[in-house]
Protein backbone atom coordinates (compact mmCIF):
# COMPACT_ATOMS: atom_id res chain seq x y z
CA UNK A 1 0.00 0.00 0.00
CA UNK A 2 1.76 3.25 -1.09
CA UNK A 3 -1.08 5.47 -2.30
CA UNK A 4 -2.25 8.33 0.85
CA UNK A 5 -5.52 7.63 -0.22
CA UNK A 6 -5.72 3.64 0.02
CA UNK A 7 -4.48 3.91 3.65
CA UNK A 8 -6.47 7.26 4.89
CA UNK A 9 -10.40 7.16 3.90
CA UNK A 10 -11.36 10.06 6.26
CA UNK A 11 -10.97 11.80 9.02
CA UNK A 12 -13.79 10.77 11.82
CA UNK A 13 -15.35 14.17 13.50
CA UNK A 14 -17.09 12.83 16.84
CA UNK A 15 -17.30 14.63 20.56
CA UNK A 16 -14.85 12.27 21.41
CA UNK A 17 -12.60 12.74 18.75
CA UNK A 18 -13.33 16.73 19.39
CA UNK A 19 -12.20 16.15 23.00
CA UNK A 20 -8.65 14.52 22.21
CA UNK A 21 -8.03 16.44 19.52
CA UNK A 22 -8.04 19.61 22.18
CA UNK A 23 -6.55 18.19 25.28
CA UNK A 24 -4.36 15.37 23.87
CA UNK A 25 -3.63 16.50 20.22
CA UNK A 26 -4.81 13.34 19.11
CA UNK A 27 -6.90 13.21 15.66
CA UNK A 28 -8.95 10.23 14.59
CA UNK A 29 -9.15 8.28 11.16
CA UNK A 30 -10.60 5.60 9.50
CA UNK A 31 -8.07 3.58 7.80
CA UNK A 32 -7.95 0.94 5.70
CA UNK A 33 -8.35 -2.45 7.78
CA UNK A 34 -5.04 -3.95 5.79
CA UNK A 35 -2.79 -1.08 7.15
CA UNK A 36 -0.49 -1.26 10.01
CA UNK A 37 0.54 1.53 12.38
CA UNK A 38 3.97 2.94 10.61
CA UNK A 39 1.81 3.19 7.47
CA UNK A 40 -0.77 5.09 8.86
CA UNK A 41 2.69 6.98 10.08
CA UNK A 42 4.00 7.79 7.31
CA UNK A 43 0.68 8.77 5.42
CA UNK A 44 -0.30 11.36 8.18
CA UNK A 45 3.08 13.14 7.83
CA UNK A 46 3.08 13.39 4.36
CA UNK A 47 -0.33 14.16 3.69
CA UNK A 48 -0.10 17.04 6.69
CA UNK A 49 2.63 17.56 7.15
CA UNK A 50 3.23 17.06 11.19
CA UNK A 51 5.24 15.12 13.12
CA UNK A 52 3.07 11.67 14.57
CA UNK A 53 4.71 10.60 17.55
CA UNK A 54 2.32 7.84 18.48
CA UNK A 55 -0.54 5.82 16.15
CA UNK A 56 -2.93 3.48 17.94
CA UNK A 57 -5.66 1.17 16.17
CA UNK A 58 -8.08 -0.81 16.73
CA UNK A 59 -11.08 -2.41 14.54
CA UNK A 60 -14.49 -1.76 14.99
CA UNK A 61 -16.60 -4.95 14.38
CA UNK A 62 -20.37 -3.83 12.33
CA UNK A 63 -23.43 -3.64 13.98
CA UNK A 64 -26.26 -6.49 13.25
CA UNK A 65 -29.05 -4.22 11.21
CA UNK A 66 -32.51 -5.20 10.44
CA UNK A 67 -35.03 -4.20 7.64
CA UNK A 68 -38.56 -6.01 8.16
CA UNK A 69 -37.79 -9.55 8.38
CA UNK A 70 -34.26 -9.33 7.11
CA UNK A 71 -31.15 -9.24 8.76
CA UNK A 72 -27.72 -8.12 7.75
CA UNK A 73 -24.33 -7.02 9.51
CA UNK A 74 -22.42 -3.95 8.55
CA UNK A 75 -19.07 -3.96 7.32
CA UNK A 76 -15.65 -4.18 9.89
CA UNK A 77 -13.61 -1.14 9.60
CA UNK A 78 -10.54 0.26 11.25
CA UNK A 79 -9.71 3.56 13.26
CA UNK A 80 -6.66 5.15 14.43
CA UNK A 81 -5.69 7.36 16.78
CA UNK A 82 -2.67 9.45 15.74
CA UNK A 83 -1.46 11.39 18.49
CA UNK A 84 0.90 14.50 17.15
CA UNK A 85 3.98 16.17 18.74
CA UNK A 86 3.72 19.82 20.50
CA UNK A 87 2.90 22.68 18.25
CA UNK A 88 1.62 20.46 15.23
CA UNK A 89 -1.93 19.98 14.03
CA UNK A 90 -4.30 19.30 11.01
CA UNK A 91 -6.69 21.44 9.94
CA UNK A 92 -9.81 19.32 8.97
CA UNK A 93 -12.07 21.86 7.98
CA UNK A 94 -11.12 21.43 3.85
CA UNK A 95 -10.54 17.53 4.03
Amino acid sequence: MAELHDILIRPLETEKGETLRETQNVYTFEVNLRANKLEIKHAVEQAFGVKVLDVRTLRVRGKYKRAGSRYGLRSIWKKAYVHLADGHAISLSGV
